[in-house]
């Protein structure tokens, strides 16, 4: 599926839904491919403007072991860290195979929310945490970002007593984390700081319509996660791009 194609199938998509958070990704949009030639830019990072489904109860996987010889051959490869590579192969080992979801996928998200939680510098432990913690812009209501008080339970992810963020490497917003909180390393603890974690809330809730098998419903379920063309196509060229690297 070229760029191309993608860009037309967006143009089927639904309009907004009235209730969909209007905060959106801030860092700029760049192929993965030049990340290496350009400067990183500062640890702002935007929220995914989504909208909870279902509701239920964390989600705890039992991870499979993944070859650690090919985590380490792809990752260089792809120029993504280990960790988070494997964070993105074994969530989408978690999900049900009639989804059809990729690791490049997560990785594209990945990549697009915070580089693979890297941006502003940080690095990615062997655990799958960032050095520092990732939180978006305050979501105050200001500009073009939505309105989202802060409760007890969401402060205690990000800090701010009076609004809510957007918190870890795939930015998710607190009342989101909520309903799709996983334990994706199998620790007992649903963090959404921690990438194994994140990547599988991450790969649960694109999975949630049920595949991701062809064109349009992989462009509806990337755009369910951030409501603007352009993350999809930002994705989708990020995603392509593993894909080529790694092929």
């Amino acid at each position: 599926m070229r760029l191309s194609h993608l860009v037309a199938m967006l143009g089927v998509l639904g309009v907004l839904s009235a209730t969909a958070y209007v905060a959106q990704q801030q860092a700029s949009y760049r192929d993965p491919v030049l990340a290496s030639t350009v400067q990183v830019p500062p640890p702002v990072v935007g929220a995914p403007a989504v909208t909870p489904v279902r509701r239920g109860t964390v989600s705890r996987s039992r991870p499979t072991l993944i070859d650690g010889q090919w985590i380490a051959d792809t990752a260089y490869r792809a120029g993504i860290p280990a960790p988070a590579l494997r964070a993105y192969a074994r969530a989408t080992q978690q999900v049900p195979g009639s989804c059809h979801l990729g690791w490049t996928t997560l990785a594209g998200i990945g990549w697009v929310e915070s580089q693979h939680g890297t941006i502003g510098g940080r690095s990615v432990s062997a655990d799958g945490r960032p050095s520092v913690a990732i939180l978006g812009p305050t979501l105050d209501g200001r500009g073009r970002f939505a309105a989202i008080p802060a409760t007890a339970q969401s402060a205690r992810w990000h800090g701010d007593a009076a609004w809510d963020h957007a918190v870890g490497p795939m930015q998710f917003i607190p009342s989101t984390w909520t309903t799709w909180a996983s334990d994706g390393d199998g620790d007992g603890v649903a963090d959404p700081h921690d990438l194994d974690d994140a990547a599988f809330a991450a790969a649960r809730y694109l999975c949630a319509s049920g595949t991701l098998a062809n064109g349009a419903d992989w462009a509806a379920a990337i755009y369910s996660y951030n409501h603007e063309r352009v993350y999809v196509t930002s994705v989708f060229s990020a995603a392509e791009t593993y894909a080529e690297r790694t092929s």
